[in-house]
């Protein structure tokens, strides 16, 4: 494996990120935690598929009482993503070994109380229960007040990465690690080498977000990690793929899979996502709000595959977190709800459909791109 930057270590439950550790392959459930019964056996899939850290989603408190018997029936070592509900934030805390926060959410609570003042709060919680913290900026949910005064998005990337890291160590807290997600590889090469460049102290959470359905989605992820890792950025990493729940185990397999080729010099010839049509999907998880958002991705790759010569972007996303914010970006974009699909060209809305009737619009808008192009 290439020479690592000289990350500070940071522990997560029983193992270390950061420090010259191995680099630890990350995933995320599907389940919904208020399922304790099909979380737990998700939770124990990922682990013994080789999963250093597992991931799960609480969005109020039937998922936080789920998460309370997670904690008892699991040996995982387990990360909660805290969305647009951040307060939760003290009731998780006894039950996980890290805590993921994401800069463009959490001023949607509270708005009168000072980011820095959150931030803090989030710190002195996580340090009073031993947990580490990681600050996930994700392209489709930027903290407005960057994308305002920022000349591109990359640049809001980056500076809110680099603000949250000042704030935490203003706090005293130094036990947090980054991410810096986008659906495309080359910017996330681009963002997380910028952030590197900055503050290559802390430790690095790699992933191409709503990298979509296998194979492409692998290769997408592929494309980064080898560019990122074989420059020594990269402590943790995962590979986020559209998949039904019995499959979540692949991402884990997948991860690994690219670490070992590029630790042995096995690089792959990948395809240029830029010259050709291109389908990112979010990653199955447990706030997809339809499971049949899976079963919708896979038939807009089939009936989309005339396409692939045309320089088109199409996303599908499964759930009210990602989906306003990562399909204003694509040509076309379906946000899935529980049930109906939201058809989107870039921001605006065309139209709210059933999901037996979505893509039948979607390909009539697609041919319409295609003959003005």
């Amino acid at each position: 494996m290439p020479t690592r930057n000289p990350t500070r270590s940071i522990r997560i439950g029983r193992i270390r990120i950061g420090g010259g550790e191995p680099i630890a392959v990350q995933s995320m459930c599907s389940t919904h935690t208020s399922d304790v019964d099909q979380t737990v056996w998700q939770c124990e899939e990922l682990r013994k598929a080789g999963a250093g850290v597992v991931r799960v989603a609480v969005d109020n408190q039937k998922d936080v009482d789920g998460l309370a018997e997670l904690r008892k029936q699991t040996t995982a070592n387990l990360a909660v993503d805290i969305q647009e509900n951040y307060p939760l934030i003290e009731k998780v805390a006894p039950h996980v070994d890290k805590i993921r926060y994401n800069p463009g959410h959490i001023h949607h609570l509270q708005k009168n109380r000072a980011v820095g003042d959150k931030v803090a709060w989030i710190a002195k919680i996580a340090a009073d229960h031993g947990l580490a913290i990681r600050v996930g900026v994700n392209c489709g949910s930027v903290a407005p007040e960057f994308l305002e005064k920022c000349p591109t998005q990359a640049d809001a990337i980056v500076d809110s990465a680099l603000f949250h890291c000042d704030l935490l160590d203003r706090a005293g807290f130094s036990d947090y690690c980054v991410s810096l997600k986008d659906s495309d590889p080359a910017k996330v090469v681009d963002v997380n080498r910028r952030f590197a460049e900055r503050r290559p102290d802390v430790p690095l959470h790699l992933g191409v977000t709503e990298a979509g359905l296998p194979p492409d989605g692998v290769v997408k992820t592929r494309i980064a990690f080898e560019q990122l890792i074989t420059r020594g950025i990269g402590d943790t990493i995962r590979v986020s793929l559209t998949l039904p729940n019995e499959a979540k185990a692949a991402e884990v397999v997948a991860g690994h899979q690219i670490l070992d080729d590029i630790e042995h010099g096995r690089f792959r010839s990948v395809p240029d996502f830029g010259k050709g049509l291109n389908i990112i999907s979010c990653p199955s998880c447990s706030r997809v709000e339809n499971e049949a958002f899976i079963n919708l991705a896979q038939q807009v790759k089939v009936i989309t595959e005339y396409a692939k010569a045309h320089k088109i972007t199409i996303a599908v996303m499964g759930c009210r977190v990602n989906g306003p914010g990562e399909t204003d970006d694509a040509d076309l974009g379906l946000w899935c709800g529980p049930s109906t699909v939201n058809l989107k060209k870039r921001a605006a809305v065309v139209g709210t459909f059933g999901y037996d009737v979505v893509l039948d619009r979607l390909k009539a808008e697609l041919d319409s791109l295609i003959a003005r192009a």
